[in-house]
């Protein structure tokens, strides 16, 4: 599964460090110190998890060991003991395995959309998770062998670099659909995307399927992967991957060596795999077509066009005449719009991090959805608070902080909401709040610890419904808070139950009995079930009308869902019998029969949590855990200009890094070694760098060139303070740094001096501060860059001791985003101030230049830049399976800086003034999913009338 974004790290990387320091190690994603840990071992697991999460670690370890007979059969692997990291303090649905250093870590809240399944969280995630542990290490064959013992487990990302990220995550899905009674692949919304593109005529070209679009739905690694994977394994054997990996590792260092190895094994190549899975899905798609007899719908006609993938959903009902829906897509960031039928759009407001906006409410003039609010410090603690909006008069409320609802619905009068919660040792409750205040008035008994899903009140506000996971499968309950009764209105089953609605004597729900994800309902009172809805893709989250007339719903389409109305009439409903179990779907019950370990798995799964073995359990200590060396060989130097020799490792936990090793300068054919350590346990981040090494260089002295080798030792330590404060639509941070750096040189002849650089009895004693801070606003695939945001960058540099080398520099640095003409433009403004006191020793600069023009020293030194950056074109442009080019941006810009110089042999000053244009692409080359971006820029120098022809630096977007 993909890891949850870094928000730190989307806003902003500044680390302003002294000219001649090391690189720090980046900052990870840290727990508080306060918990404590403890760790189950079993035969093939070792399991950490914090104090107090000991039931749901249990049954975890006990699960892994389950999946570990049977998930990675079908790859001819077994795979090597592994560490598991259950992350509770985190409402964060996702989980991921990596070999950097080699871990899983499960993120233990469960999610409240339809992808749950009818399979609990923490089961999904040991089988879908395993099965990547299977996929790497089946990387430690054939040429594996070799690299392993020689880079350590980086070496599995070495030989796998062929192998697309759609095999990994496809493959992951279908073992987590033939291995379990639920799974993505059994969902149809998992490939309503899919689905749609193809039954609108959208065939894509596979090149397209990875590479991505600026413009269309392509969608993701998991959904491809899915269907590519399950394809071949229906027509070549279970086992096929197995194979294919066995041919592919064999020698993997050529271009579209995966594609060879698949066609060697089934004649197929990867382009005609992809065909083939497409064809043989659309034409069961198209059989389950024709067999729909579809309900009329009138969509509201003022959504977007077709032209860029938009999306309008989980429509509410604000009056009879207007809905209030979420509007997303490759153009837009999410927001809450007003659709009216008079065929108005209205921004209504720009949405924070959003958790799950299913559980968007309406209610009383009033709004209630779930944001992520972040610990300033701590990136693994990650709430779910609520927000509140008054739609009348725009007031935005923070109900809750620190909380973990991930679900939540006003009341109808708007005084109370029903919200639910997972908490730190896994017990899931539903909870009645007071909406003025976020006040708890009422935990409801969960005796069972069964999750609750997307609960919703009554129109008459006593009682409550939602969807219910026991371990059986998925229920529907009606739940009166005053009294503590509850009563089923569905049999318990193996139908993924989502988004219900109650609405008189019905509660409307989403459910896939027919094939699709349609609206159904069901009488409260005689447990009678009919199809609502039947519409081509599939019809999502019924809302019904104040006058109790009409229905809305998102209805989904190929460049995006839309919002539908249709009448409410239950005379008109068919009825149908109650499901009592999800209809089998392309592909799920043929992985299902050829799996063999399926049989074993499915009771295990079926069995009581609390059943089975009980582990020993003992305290872990992060600290006395903190090396854990991953990788050696070649290392990125902490400088990070070369590779070189040496080790790198870090914890489990992410509370320490440390590197070390030997370098070579092939410029100067001199050797060295360094050494880092980032402790990042505690508040304040703590580094240490060093490095000692040999220089040979040379200088020019009144005419004559003069060249030396001598040695030299630096020693750079210090505090880091990174805060997240993101709390809205902008992304900020702040990050706080103080430094000593010691520097000195032996065995140095030369007649003179750089004054860049350290001489003879001359160490550099120096300490430095500094202040980052950043506030921009999100942004949409197709933004250039921020719309709106500030940053700043303020840094102190002097040699305060009195010793060796003095110098002094002080600087400020700041830019201003501002939107462009176009909707996705992007204008950006920045200025700067130097002071510095050079005569001794120069600081590196700590504000930009002109571009074009090499850096020039000044003691005092103002800079500002304008530039305007706009998308030029979105492509689909294809050169055969070499590259794939998605889009052009450009920008115009103007420089200017003005230097002058107080002391010394230079008295002085000098301005600079630069025009420049730049145009860049973005690029995808040998079908790699991760796209390329680089391009030229062409500078006119006022001053000396000379244009300037510069290459832009390669970025690649990972």
């Amino acid at each position: 599964m993909l890891r949850f974004p870094s928000f730190a790290a989307c806003v902003f990387a500044v680390a302003a460090t002294f000219s001649a320091s090391a690189q720090s190690l980046p900052i990870l994603d840290q727990n508080p110190p306060s918990l404590r840990w403890r760790q189950v071992r079993t035969p093939h697991f070792s399991v950490l998890y914090p104090q107090g999460f000991d039931s749901a670690a249990q049954r975890t370890a006990r699960r892994l060991e389950q999946v570990h007979a049977v998930g990675s059969a079908t790859l001819g692997v077994t795979a090597r003991p592994l560490t598991v990291v259950l992350q509770n303090q985190t409402t964060v649905n996702n989980g991921f395995v990596t070999f950097l250093p080699r871990h899983s870590e499960f993120f233990v809240v469960p999610p409240q959309d339809m992808s749950l399944g009818t399979l609990d969280w923490l089961d999904q995630l040991a089988v879908h998770e395993f099965r990547h542990v299977g996929q790497f290490d089946k990387a430690r064959q054939g040429v594996g062998r070799l690299l392993v013992p020689l880079l350590g487990d980086g070496a599995l990302g070495v030989s796998s670099v062929g192998v697309p990220p759609w095999f990994f995550e496809g493959d992951a899905v279908g073992t987590e659909t033939a291995l379990t009674r639920s799974g993505r692949g059994r969902i149809p919304n998992f490939d309503v995307g899919m689905r749609a593109n193809l039954l609108s005529g959208r065939y894509y070209s596979y090149t397209k399927a990875v590479g991505g679009s600026y413009r269309d739905l392509v969608p993701d690694w998991y959904v491809l992967g899915y269907f590519m994977t399950s394809y071949l394994k229906k027509h070549h054997g279970p086992d096929v991957w197995d194979r294919v990996l066995d041919r592919y590792y064999s020698f993997p260092f050529y271009p579209f060596s995966f594609s060879r190895s698949i066609r060697r094994e089934t004649g197929l190549r990867v382009e005609q795999l992809y065909q083939r899975s497409m064809l043989e899905a659309e034409a069961a798609w198209r059989d389950q077509q024709r067999e729909l007899v579809l309900t009329d719908g009138r969509e509201l006609k003022v959504q977007a066009t077709e032209k860029v993938f938009t999306q309008y959903e989980f429509p509410q009902y604000l009056s009879d005449s207007t809905v209030l829906a979420l509007k997303t897509g490759l153009g837009d960031i999410a927001q809450l719009v007003r659709l009216s039928k008079q065929g108005r759009e209205e921004k209504v407001f720009v949405l924070g991090q959003l958790h799950w906006p299913e559980m968007l409410s309406v209610a009383a003039g009033k709004a209630i959805w779930p944001e992520y609010g972040f610990d300033p410090r701590w990136g693994q603690r990650i709430y779910t608070e609520l927000r509140v909006l008054d739609l009348g008069t725009g007031q935005l409320t923070r109900l809750t902080q620190g909380s973990r609802y991930t679900a939540a619905a006003l009341s109808p009068d708007g005084t109370r909401i029903v919200a639910t919660q997972t908490d730190e040792s896994y017990r899931h409750s539903l909870v009645l709040l007071d909406a003025a205040t976020g006040k708890v008035l009422q935990t409801l008994p969960n005796p069972q610890n069964q999750l609750y899903i997307q609960p919703r009140f009554t129109p008459d506000g006593q009682q409550v419904v939602a969807v219910v996971l026991r371990p059986e499968g998925k229920t529907i309950e009606l739940i009166n808070p005053a009294t503590n009764q509850v009563r089923a209105l569905l049999p318990v089953a193996n139908v993924n139950l989502s988004n219900p609605q109650p609405w008189g004597d019905y509660v409307l729900y989403n459910s896939p009995q027919s094939g699709l994800d349609n609206v159904h309902a069901v009488h409260t009172g005689t447990g009678r079930t009919y199809q609502v809805t039947s519409r081509p893709f599939g019809a999502y989250h019924a809302a019904v009308s104040p006058d109790g007339r009409r229905l809305t719903f998102h209805d989904y389409r190929a460049q995006g869902a839309r919002v539908m109305e249709m009448p409410l009439e239950p005379a008109t409903w068919r009825e149908v019998p109650v499901a009592t179990a999800d209809p089998a779907r392309l592909y799920s019950a043929q992985l299902a029969a050829q799996e063999p370990g399926a049989r074993r798995l499915l009771p295990q799964l079926a069995a009581p949590a609390d059943s089975g073995q009980a582990y020993a359990v003992r305290p872990y200590s992060p600290l006395r855990h903190a090396f854990n060396v991953f990788g050696w060989g070649l290392v990125q130097s902490p400088a990070g200009n070369s590779l070189s020799l040496g080790i790198r490792s870090q914890d489990f936990l992410n509370t320490t890094q440390a590197i070390a090793g030997v370098s070579f300068d092939q410029a100067e054919r001199t050797a060295g070694f360094f050494g880092g350590v980032s402790y990042q346990g505690r508040y304040p981040v703590f580094d240490l760098d060093i490095e000692h090494g040999g220089r040979n260089a040379g200088i020019l002295y009144q005419g004559d060139v003069y060249r030396d080798r001598w040695r030299y030792t630096r020693l750079s330590t210090g505090l880091r303070l990174p805060l997240m404060l993101t709390r809205s639509k902008y992304l900020q941070a702040l990050t706080l740094g103080a430094y000593y750096l010691h520097e000195q040189v032996r065995d140095y002849n030369l007649p003179v001096r750089r004054i860049t650089e350290v001489g003879p009895n001359s160490p550099l004693n120096g300490v430095q501060g500094s202040v980052s801070y950043a506030r921009v606003l999100k942004q949409s695939t197709r933004d250039v860059g921020p719309r709106w945001g500030q940053s700043l960058l303020a840094t102190g540099r002097t040699t305060p001791f009195g010793r060796g080398l003095e110098a002094s520099q002080w600087a400020v640095q700041g830019s201003v985003y501002f939107p462009g003409v176009g909707k996705h433009h992007n204008i950006r403004v920045r200025g700067g101030y130097q002071w510095q006191q050079q005569r001794e020793y120069q600081f590196a600069p700590a504000v930009f230049f002109p571009r074009g023009l090499g850096y020039v020293s000044f003691d005092r030194l103002r800079t500002a830049s304008i530039e305007y950056r706009l998308p030029l074109a979105d492509t689909h442009w294809a050169l055969g399976r070499w590259l794939y080019v998605q889009r052009f941006t450009g920008s115009g810009f103007a420089d200017w800086a003005h230097g002058r110089n107080v002391e010394g042999r230079f008295v002085g000053s000098r301005t600079y003034q630069n025009l420049g244009l730049s145009a860049t692409v973005v690029f995808n080359v040998l079908r790699l999913r991760t796209p390329i971006e680089t391009g030229l820029r062409y500078v006119y120098d006022t001053r000396t009338g000379n244009w300037v022809l510069q290459p832009l630096v390669l970025d690649i977007g990972i």
